[in-house]
């Protein structure tokens, strides 16, 4: 799967600009840690947006490329920002065979947003994934903690409506 980058533009603060520096200050001169800077950095950010990966390369002396490298090649970056709300529909066999790809269809109209996105309110983000471990119940999304199965395309905006209103 290909990573989606944001489309929301990066909101800094200058707290959050103080602990990047302070992350890259302790692992300068040592790449071996960038892995480590990295995964601090998304602590501090939630994400790894294009201006920190530029800050961490600039600061510990890397090329750009291995930084934006790391960060595609590992599931665990994350290059968008999470909404408030993260969506995730199972693609997994059980749940594609019952119809999977039209709830994920109709979830990507209703957000305006595709796959690895955040809507700009930031209130959802949506993802694909291959198994969520709970095939009897396929198609199945969960929202959070929340599962959903036997889903139809129908049943999607309802769905939505109530976590818009909570």
């Amino acid at each position: 799967m290909v990573k989606k980058v944001s489309k929301l533009p990066f909101q800094d603060t200058p707290e959050k600009a103080r602990q990047l520096q302070a992350v890259i200050a302790q692992y300068r001169g040592d790449p071996s840690q960038l892995m480590t800077a990295m995964q601090k950095a998304q602590l501090i950010y939630g994400y790894l947006p294009y201006e920190v990966q530029v800050r961490i390369a600039d600061g510990m002396d890397i090329p750009l490329e291995r930084v934006y490298g790391v960060s595609t090649f590992y599931a665990q970056f994350a290059l968008s920002p999470a909404g408030q709300y993260s969506v995730s529909v199972c693609l997994g066999t059980a749940c594609y065979v019952k119809g999977a790809q039209a709830v994920l269809d109709r979830l990507t109209e209703l957000l305006g947003i595709a796959p690895g996105e955040c809507t700009e309110d930031g209130v959802f983000s949506l993802d694909a994934c291959r198994c969520i471990g709970a095939c009897g119940l396929a198609p199945v999304m969960m929202i959070n903690d929340d599962v959903y199965g036997n889903l139809t395309p129908e049943q999607i905006a309802p769905i939505l409506e109530k976590y818009r209103q909570a």
